[in-house]
């Protein structure tokens, strides 16, 4: 009974570090990893988005691992699925490309 709860009192903490550790730091990040996937997944013609480069536009095409991004409609661009950034993409529609200075 002595040696089970000198046990506990040694590797206590250090659990609880393990516990409160996986709860704020590995728990979110796979969390965000799964509506990142979603987003991807889910992205169809015609969506708004912007590159993890900065780049806005319109989706063009669709395939199963690139994209093909409409860039007001004068230039068309080939990237990844794993380059458009959700969490930019998000806010991102016609009144925000239509604010953009044309040179």
């Amino acid at each position: 009974m002595e040696n089970l709860q000198g046990l506990l009192e040694n590797f206590g903490p250090l659990l609880l570090i393990i516990v409160v550790f996986y709860f704020f730091m590995i728990r979110p990040q796979m969390k965000k990893a799964k509506e990142a996937k979603k987003f991807k997944e889910n992205l169809k013609k015609g969506d708004h988005v912007v590159t993890i480069g900065g780049i806005h536009g319109k989706l063009a095409e669709l395939n199963e691992t690139t994209v093909v991004i409409d860039i007001n409609g004068k230039f068309k661009l080939t990237v990844e699925r794993s380059a458009i950034s959700p969490e930019y993409s998000k806010g991102t529609g016609e009144s925000t490309l239509a604010q953009q200075p044309q040179k």
